[in-house]
């Protein structure tokens, strides 16, 4: 008798710690188990943008919920316009993608200068920024023009990738604003290419790109000081470019500290990494606290420093105010700015 009552009891326990097990499954993790996370990637392989993109592939997942493998898929073009439409438009909304958005797209959309954006950025879901890193105007060491003072006086040839990028859109913005007298060129299909016509001595300077990215990406280049940075933009100077001016310090009146607020802002963006929109709100916190998690995980950002990527993290919550700053700018200042970005 002793011994049937045991055996019930027992098969009672097992009963019971099997109901307990079904009632707290994760239902998040079951869903990260089964389903991976694709990474669009909005570039060619090589640059920052990769480069990040890969290093979250590398080491997301080891804070996920599930353990998903994480996929990276490359969709280049439009200065991040096609992959940022893929994620309005055509991406499941479900939490099983990711992608580090274009810094041009938040000037895009406050703006208006390129109709083809069909995303709005209030809508994504913001998970965090990577990094950010001031973007630089650079000359080149043999130009008459190393300096900001010199460029006031001096017209010199400036290398772009195109209307409507960050490297058009800048020296614009500095000729209106600085009185500068860059002299923009068209037709360079990258940085690589830009350094690349600079030694050839085709053109004088670089009409913008991050610091990160010639630390990154030339090395040699900022070693040897073959480039000279002339001006920067962002909230604070870079740390080895103390001695390069910082456009918010440049204001000369209300109008000018509104404009270059907003520049600096849309720097500070750096590489924010969002999902779509109507992803279920647990996939989401999952998400995002994993990316926090990740930030600070001491194998990531060994990772990122030996491949030369700088982590200056943001968090969801703070780079959804960013987003939501830089579109809803007052509309005589987006008009100033309209005129002054769309100038060739």
């Amino acid at each position: 008798m002793l011994q049937s009552r045991r055996s019930f009891l027992l098969a009672l326990a097992l009963m019971l710690q099997d109901s307990f097990t079904i009632a707290v499954a994760d239902p998040v993790a079951d869903f990260y188990a089964a389903n991976p996370i694709r990474v669009i990637i909005r570039s060619s392989p090589g640059g920052t943008y990769d480069l990040y993109s890969r290093l979250l592939s590398m080491h997301m997942p080891n804070q996920m919920p599930g353990r998903p493998t994480m996929v990276n898929t490359h969709m280049p073009g439009g200065g991040g316009i096609i992959a940022a439409n893929h994620l309005a438009m055509a991406a499941p909304r479900d939490g099983t993608i990711l992608s580090i958005i274009g810094l041009g797209l938040p000037v895009d959309q406050a703006l208006g200068l390129n109709k083809s954006l069909q995303l709005n950025l209030r809508d994504l879901n913001w998970i965090g920024s990577i990094s950010s890193s001031n973007q630089v105007l650079v000359t080149w060491h043999k130009s008459k023009v190393t300096s900001l003072k010199a460029a006031r006086d001096t017209p010199i040839q400036i290398g772009s990738t195109g209307a409507g990028s960050v490297s058009q859109q800048y020296p614009a913005f500095y000729n209106a604003f600085l009185g500068t007298k860059f002299n923009v060129i068209f037709g360079y299909g990258g940085t690589p290419q830009l350094n690349l016509a600079m030694e050839r001595g085709e053109i004088d300077g670089s009409g913008s790109a991050s610091w990160a990215q010639y630390v990154i990406e030339a090395p040699r280049l900022v070693k040897e000081r073959l480039i000279v940075p002339v001006i920067q933009v962002g909230l604070e100077k870079e740390p080895d470019l103390q001695d390069v001016p910082l456009l918010l310090d440049l204001a000369q009146s209300p109008e000018e500290a509104a404009a270059f607020r907003f520049l600096s802002n849309s720097v500070n963006f750096g590489r924010p990494v969002a999902t779509t929109a109507g992803v279920p709100a647990e996939r989401l916190a999952a998400l995002r606290r994993a990316f926090d998690q990740t930030m600070t995980d001491p194998r990531f950002i060994e990772d990122a420093r030996k491949s030369g990527g700088e982590i200056r993290p943001m968090s969801s919550g703070d780079l959804t105010k960013l987003v939501n700053e830089l579109t809803t700018t007052s509309e005589p200042l987006r008009s100033k700015l309209r005129f002054v970005l769309a100038q060739h």
